[in-house]
């Protein structure tokens, strides 16, 4: 039965799913292949204009480098928000929609605790997630040679993109929990982005503010703190993401199993 819930909602959402595993693909995809023209310097010059503050915030102080490129573009902007709109919006759905929508009621009805409804959820979430990592993962390896990024290793890309899975996972799960503790979808959707927006601007207005010690209130210090696409597996920064996410997972429980559906 457990597999059954996981794979129904998989296939309730497989469009979506399928369109986020493509779209981020492909926006990875257009935005690496730009790295030759900017490896000449060009870019690199145009920014020096920038205080070097606002450079290290936005992570342009090495724009001349594959890592450096990829880690303010690709997987410092475009890639992790992209993937994490896809984590808000099934998490969003997996509790507080189904709720809103009066599917909830017919799930419940039959012999399927409010448990296992959520854990299957989360895995649904967490599979859908994988697989945008996977594919991105994929997706760099294929143009690896072509878009001169030789200088990143196999092995550095998957560090990135297991980062990537992990931090969409983690902001889902905080979508799960708020829909949990309150079974409205506006309001989790709403509370949940403004975590997004609040965590990312932690991380970036962190060192311009003179707190560095800020940054790590916020998950995507957590997601690319540690620069995976220089230095690999950061597996201090992944366990902070997994306990994060694990924390919240058993509060989304907690918190469903003992509302009131019926008020």
């Amino acid at each position: 039965m457990f597999d059954v819930m996981i794979s129904k909602t998989l296939r309730d959402g497989r469009r979506g799913l399928v369109g986020f595993v493509a779209g981020t693909a492909l926006v990875a995809v257009m935005y690496a292949a730009f790295y030759p023209q900017v490896a000449d310097g060009a870019m690199e010059q145009t920014v020096q204009g920038f205080s070097p503050g606002l450079r290290e915030a936005l992570r342009m102080d090495d724009l001349a480098s594959a890592a450096g490129y990829l880690g303010s573009s690709v997987f410092g902007i475009i890639v992790p928000l992209i993937a994490v709109g896809y984590g808000i919006t099934v998490g969003t759905r997996a509790v507080a929609g189904d709720e809103e929508a009066g599917h909830l009621d017919l799930l419940l009805a039959h012999p399927v605790s409010r448990t296992r409804l959520v854990l299957a959820r989360f895995a649904a979430l967490a599979a859908g997630a994988l697989l945008i990592a996977g594919t991105v993962w994929l997706a760099m390896l294929a143009i690896r040679s072509g878009a001169r990024l030789e200088d990143i290793s196999v092995t550095e890309f998957a560090a990135q993109c297991a980062a990537l899975a992990l931090l969409t996972i983690a902001f889902g799960t905080i979508a799960l929990t708020v829909g949990a503790v309150t079974g409205n979808r506006a309001v989790t959707l709403g509370v949940t982005a403004g975590i997004a927006v609040l965590s990312y601007a932690t991380r970036t207005m962190a060192g311009l503010v003179g707190v560095d010690g800020l940054r790590h209130l916020s998950l995507f210090q957590y997601y690319d703190g540690g620069e995976p696409l220089r230095h690999g597996f950061q597996w201090g920064h992944l366990a902070a993401l997994v306990g994060v996410t694990a924390l919240l997972l058993a509060a989304a429980v907690r918190a469903f199993d003992r509302r009131d559906l019926t008020s």
